[in-house]
């Protein structure tokens, strides 16, 4: 894996060649992550990972980017931005102005169930998440890192500099969290 944090801190230096060099090695790695996520998303999904990982580059703030601590913190920002866009989305097609609840009549109708319950079912877990990050937020991100972005443990252990194995702990015990916190009241 590239020193990522290195690159980063050189730039933060007046190192400028360093930016040159970073963009597209961050890029391959971003769009790696957002392709992982979008082929877990519903059928018939819209947005390709290219695009979101330039929307997510946009609001990261483009060529003028903010001065990142490490690369736990770029890609930490990176995942924060895909979950809000991914949000954002399913908001919009569930909006009450753009047909609420109505279902769209599509050639394959095989889809349509699944996009709206992935809709609703992306909104509950932004919701509960939200509620979570409030109680514990290192864990939250480690589910932003592995929900949003597809990470592996290894990957989100190195992004937040923690251990593979209490990437893993952190994980059985936010998913059981997050489970009992989206089940329906009785």
């Amino acid at each position: 894996m590239v020193d990522v944090t290195g690159m980063l801190q050189a730039i933060e230096r007046g190192e400028a060649q360093m930016s040159a060099e970073l963009l597209p090695l961050v890029y391959e790695e971003l769009r790696r992550l957002a392709a992982h996520k979008m082929a877990q998303e519903a059928p018939g999904q819209t947005l390709q990972p290219t695009a979101l990982v330039h929307e997510a580059w946009l609001r990261l703030g483009a060529d003028a980017q903010p001065a990142w601590k490490n690369r736990a913190h770029f890609f930490a920002a990176a995942a924060e931005a895909m979950r809000r866009i991914l949000v954002e989305r399913a908001r919009r097609r569930t909006a009450l102005k753009r047909g609420g609840g109505a279902e769209r009549i599509r050639l394959d109708e095989a889809e349509i169930p699944l996009a709206a319950a992935e809709d609703e079912r992306l909104l509950a877990v932004d919701e509960v998440l939200e509620q979570f990050a409030a109680i514990n937020p290192r864990q939250a991100e480690l589910v932003k890192l592995r929900y949003f972005t597809g990470m592996t443990f290894e990957e989100a252990a190195s992004v937040l500099g923690i251990a593979v194995p209490t990437a893993k702990e952190w994980w059985a015990y936010s998913r059981a969290w997050l489970a009992v916190a989206m089940r329906p009241c009785p």
